[in-house]
């Protein structure tokens, strides 16, 4: 780095270590839109195509492992260097990476800030950032000023300041900043994504999102891996804890950020109940877990209010004993799509789907009369019942780029290949200067739903600004298009 660069990159670092201080206290009086950019808006980004990505880990024990074995099995890449403080992991990593016959990368470790070393490199391209939550913004921040793009799990901050801060700085070094929300990528909402641009919805007004997955035995995970440190967000905020998974996929089925923008939301939680009980039937009396005070409620509730007129419902729940599901909803004008189970309902229906209805009626209809009869009569299909057969129209609606890449990504694996074709996708659009598919907008965004869900429980569920992260962009900005 040249002494400008490092310059702003310690104030920074400095500003982001204040703001992970602050981390669970209220963000009320940081709700205000920085003034003016430092830079000009990344929105649609293009960078030089690159013919080599190298890359950079920062982070290899849990979701940064499997990232690094899918980059062994994609074309134009080279791992350059791997960070982590446990040892074990690291090594893990590098092993897996030479065992393919790939060139050793270098090692990093010993600190907290070792990570700070490796970024001082000059053959790093792009770095994937796969740690702590209360890391993921000063990462991405010290990666940019290093002159490198940006990769980050998810949530990409966990404040109002920290997601200023990654716009500010993507913006002013022209650097990528991507939430790596690996949902977006998957088979059902990118089917949908497909349905909803080409207006099989009509005109959208409501969608449904959660992320609802009874983790309660990573509370179990006392000196490493995710419940190490995870468990403890339950005792710093109440409010939505992982907004994006659900998030994400009805942000982009909305165009977020590109035609139309979060305006406020507001915010309730249920008693926090689960965890206590956990912990006192797990642990001893006197262990650890069965100390902290769990103040996140067990199922937190968001409402988000969109420019456009828009709503969405949004929860959050790690706790209750219950199936996974992220919802997927959208409804519009002409009918609705929902998941956990994939179902859907239209008022009007395309030609073949129309057709593949009348097929399925005629042979339900020879069923009943073959079966003398018994029965109600099989009705015709119609929007008062749920269509569940995924079939036909995965047939008619698949995305593009899932019939291109789908078979492979099954293969290679990750949440159903959802997280390999987010990493092949990733490349492409570094490869053929393309613009990423998601932004530091809806890094920001998507993320800032953390903080500003708890301000609003904490205020007795009143409405809560959503900051323009975009400076109003997202008026003039292109919806995300369908690409082959």
């Amino acid at each position: 780095m040249n002494n400008n660069t490092r310059r702003h990159f310690l104030k920074s670092l400095a500003a982001l270590t204040a703001a992970g201080v602050a981390v669970g206290c209220s963000s009320a009086n940081t709700l205000a839109q920085t003034t003016a950019s430092q830079g000009k808006s990344v929105m649609g980004l293009r960078v030089p195509k690159m013919d080599i990505v190298r890359i950079g880990f920062i982070g290899v024990g849990e979701r940064g492992s499997g990232h690094v074995k899918h980059y062994c099995h994609i074309d134009g890449v080279e791992i350059t260097a791997i960070c982590d403080t446990n040892e074990k992991v690291l090594d893990a990593s590098i092993d897996y990476v030479v065992n393919k016959s790939l060139p050793r990368p270098a090692r990093y470790s010993g600190s907290n800030y070792a990570y700070m070393e490796m970024l001082n490199r000059q053959d790093i391209d792009i770095v994937i950032i796969s740690t702590p939550w209360a890391w993921h913004a000063r990462m991405c921040v010290a990666s940019m000023e290093s002159g490198k793009h940006a990769f980050v799990e998810v949530p990409a901050a966990t404040t109002v300041e920290e997601c200023w801060q990654l716009v500010d700085t993507a913006e002013r070094t022209q650097k990528n900043c991507m939430m790596m929300e690996n949902v977006c990528y998957g088979r059902d909402e990118l089917m949908v994504l497909n349905m909803v641009r080409q207006g099989l919805f009509g005109d959208l007004l409501h969608g449904e999102a959660a992320y609802i997955h009874e983790l309660r035995w990573q509370m179990k995970e006392i000196e490493e891996k995710t419940g190490s440190w995870r468990t403890h967000w339950h005792t710093k905020m109440n409010g939505n804890l992982y907004p994006t998974h659900g998030l994400g996929p009805v942000s982009q089925y909305m165009n977020i950020n590109r035609g139309d923008s979060f305006d406020y939301l507001s915010s309730t939680s249920s008693p926090a109940l689960g965890r206590r009980a956990y912990a006192q039937r797990e642990f001893p009396a006197q262990h650890a877990r069965n100390k902290l005070n769990y103040i996140a409620g067990d199922m937190n509730t968001t409402v988000i209010k969109t420019k456009l007129g828009r709503s969405i419902m949004l929860q959050h729940d790690t706790t209750t004993p219950r199936p996974y599901s992220r919802h997927n909803y959208i409804q519009g004008t002409n009918g609705v799509f929902a998941g956990f189970p994939n179902r859907i309902a239209l008022e009007t229906v395309p030609p073949n789907i129309a057709e593949n209805y009348a097929q399925r009626h005629q042979q339900a209809v020879a069923h009943w009369q073959a079966n003398g009869r018994q029965g109600r009569e099989p009705k015709p299909h119609s929007f008062h019942r749920w269509d569940e057969e995924m079939g036909p129209w995965q047939d008619e609606f698949d995305h593009p780029m899932w019939v291109k890449m789908g078979e492979e990504a099954q293969r290679n694996g990750g949440h159903g290949g959802m997280d390999f074709l987010m990493l092949w996708r990733m490349i492409y659009c570094l490869r053929n200067s393309e613009p990423l598919d998601q932004d530091v907008y809806d890094a920001a965004a998507w993320s800032v739903v953390m903080p500003l869900s708890a301000d609003s429980v904490n205020d007795r569920s009143n409405s809560k600004d959503i900051p323009d992260f975009t400076r109003g962009v997202w008026k003039s900005a292109k919806p995300l298009g369908i690409i082959a």
